[in-house]
C-alpha cells in the first residue's frame, strides 16, 4: 500500500498588510479559517510517541485535539484542549510554540513543524465565534478556601484548576482589571483584550471569585489572609519591577520603563486618543533598549502611537535576540530600525530636562558567557550620537517586592524572587505556594501556567491532608 505523501510546508498565517497595521492597534495575525485549519491539521503524522507533548508545559494532548480538527470536530478539539488549558485563545497567540511543542515535532526535522499554536488558536476562536463554550462543572465542594494573589497566567491557571477540584477560590488582583501581564504588558495588536476578558469570564463562570483593586501586602498580608479563614495561598504576583541601566540621563523627561510605557498604552488605553485621556508623550524618534518580546512590543507600539522613526538598540546580534522570530519579523516589516552590537552609555537632555539624544557605543562579540551567548565586548573609540527624543528601557523586570517584604518568614533569593520548589511551588512558609515570574524571574506566559498547574495539584494534596 502506498504511503500518503508528507507535506513539509505549513499553512501561512493570514495577516494585516504592514502599511495598514502600523496605523492601527487591530490584531496583526488574522487566524486560520476552517479550511486552512483542517488542511494544516492533516499534516500531523499522529506519531505514536508524540514527542510534541513533551514540550507542552500545561500537558495538552496535542495529537488528540489535532486529530479532531482533521475530522472537523471543532467542539471536540477545544474540549480536549480545555481538559488541561483554560486559556487556549491566549496561548494560541502569545506562547513561543517554536521553542516548546513545535520544537519536538517530527516534521520539523525535515521541514516546517505542524503549526500547533495556530491550530490551538483556531479551535478556541471557533468556540468563541459560535458561542458554544461549555463551563466545566467543579467537583463536590471540599469545604476548603484558597486565596490566589495575582490574576496573571499562573494565578488564573491555579484558580481554574483548584475550582474544578472543588475548592472555594478567591483571586486578589491589585489592578482594576484582572489579567496581569496579559492586560498591562501585551499590546492589543498581539493579544486583544476582549479575548482576555472572555477567557477570564469563563473562569469566573466556573465559580472563581475575582476581587480587583486589592493590593495584597497593603490591604491584607498573607498572614492576615491565613488568619481570616483561607487554608492555603498561591502567590503569582509576577515581575513588575522595572530595571534600568544606571547610566547618566535616565531621569530625563521622555525616559520610560517598558512597564510604564506599555501599561499606559495597554491597560490605561492611551492608544484610544478620543476615548481616554491617559497621557503618553511620544517624540518623533524613539529608541527602545533591549532585544526581547517586550522590546518588540514597545517599539511596535511607539510606531502606532505616531513616532516617525523607531530604533531597537541591542548589544548583541539579531541571532542572539531572545524575542520570538515572528515578532522580530513583524517589527522589520513595520519599519522598526535595528542597531545591533550597540548599547547606550548616556542619555542627553536640554536645560528644560527633555531628551535630545543618546550616546552609544558599538560592540563586537567575544567568548560565550554563562547564558551560552557570546559576550559583547566594547570597541574602543566607536562612540556615536543617536538623535532621539524618547527612550524606552526594555532590559527586563524584577519580582514585585510587596508580598515578600510583608512576609518576613517566607524566604527569597538575592534577586528578591520567592524561593519555591520546582515540582510543587511550595515555599518556606507553611500553606503558601508560589509560581510564575515571582519565582523564576520574567519568563513566558505558558511557563507561568505550567507552574500554576503543578502548584494546583500540590495545593490540592496539601488540603486533603488537613
Amino acid at each position: 500500500m502506498r504511503m500518503p505523501e508528507i507535506n513539509y510546508v505549513r499553512e501561512a498565517m493570514p495577516a494585516q498588510d504592514p502599511a495598514e497595521r502600523v496605523c492601527n492597534f487591530t490584531e496583526v495575525a488574522l487566524g486560520y479559517d476552517k479550511e486552512t485549519a483542517v488542511k494544516e491539521a492533516q499534516r500531523c503524522l499522529n506519531c505514536k510517541k508524540a514527542p510534541c507533548k513533551e514540550g507542552c508545559p500545561v500537558e495538552i494532548d496535542i495529537p488528540a485535539f489535532i486529530e479532531m480538527l482533521k475530522k472537523e470536530d471543532f467542539s471536540g478539539a477545544i474540549g480536549k484542549i480545555k481538559e488541561k488549558n483554560n486559556l487556549a485563545a491566549i496561548c494560541g497567540r502569545v506562547c513561543p510554540q517554536e521553542s516548546q511543542c513545535e520544537k519536538y515535532c517530527v516534521l520539523g526535522k525535515k521541514g516546517d513543524a505542524v503549526a500547533i499554536g495556530r491550530l490551538e488558536r483556531f479551535a478556541a476562536d471557533y468556540e468563541m465565534q459560535q458561542g458554544t463554550g461549555q463551563v466545566a462543572h467543579p467537583a463536590t465542594s471540599s469545604g476548603h478556601k484558597v486565596a490566589i494573589v495575582g490574576s496573571g497566567p499562573s494565578g488564573l491557571t491555579v484558580a481554574a484548576d483548584l475550582c474544578q477540584m472543588g475548592h472555594q477560590v478567591t483571586v486578589f488582583e491589585a489592578l482594576h482589571t484582572p489579567g496581569g501581564v496579559l492586560v498591562y504588558g501585551i499590546p492589543e495588536f498581539r493579544l486583544p483584550k476582549e479575548i482576555v476578558r472572555r477567557e477570564i469570564e469563563g473562569i469566573e463562570k466556573m465559580g472563581v471569585n475575582i476581587r480587583t483593586n486589592m493590593v495584597i501586602g497593603k490591604v491584607y498580608t498573607l498572614d492576615e489572609l491565613l488568619n481570616s479563614g483561607y487554608d492555603a495561598i498561591f502567590v503569582g504576583t509576577g515581575a513588575g519591577l522595572p530595571y534600568f541601566m544606571n547610566i547618566p540621563g535616565e531621569n530625563l523627561n521622555g525616559v520610560y520603563s517598558s512597564n510604564e510605557f506599555l501599561t499606559r498604552s495597554n491597560l490605561m488605553k492611551a492608544y484610544k486618543f478620543s476615548d481616554y485621556i491617559t497621557p503618553i508623550a511620544i517624540g518623533e524618534k524613539v529608541a527602545v533598549i533591549g532585544g526581547g518580546n517586550v522590546a518588540m512590543d514597545s517599539a511596535r507600539t511607539a510606531l502606532r502611537l505616531g513616532a516617525h522613526e523607531v530604533y531597537i538598540v541591542y548589544r548583541r546580534t539579531e541571532k542572539e535576540m531572545p524575542a520570538r522570530w515572528e515578532e522580530v519579523e513583524h517589527a522589520h516589516e513595520e519599519g522598526v530600525q535595528f542597531y545591533f552590537l550597540t548599547s547606550p552609555t548616556a542619555i542627553l537632555g536640554n536645560e528644560d530636562g527633555w531628551i535630545t539624544g543618546m550616546n552609544c557605543l558599538r560592540y563586537e562579540l567575544g567568548e560565550p558567557d554563562s547564558s551560552g551567548r557570546r559576550r559583547p565586548v566594547p570597541i574602543k573609540g566607536s562612540d556615536f550620537l543617536l538623535p532621539v527624543d524618547t527612550v524606552v528601557m526594555a532590559i527586563g523586570q524584577g519580582p514585585n517586592p510587596l508580598v515578600p517584604e510583608t512576609t518576613p518568614d517566607m524566604e527569597t533569593n538575592r534577586w528578591g524572587n520567592i524561593i519555591a520548589d520546582d515540582a510543587t511551588g511550595k515555599t518556606t512558609k507553611t500553606a503558601v505556594f508560589a509560581g510564575g515570574d515571582i519565582v523564576t524571574g520574567a519568563a513566558t506566559v505558558i511557563l507561568a501556567m505550567g507552574a500554576g498547574k503543578k502548584s494546583a495539584r500540590a495545593i490540592d494534596e496539601y488540603l486533603k491532608g488537613l
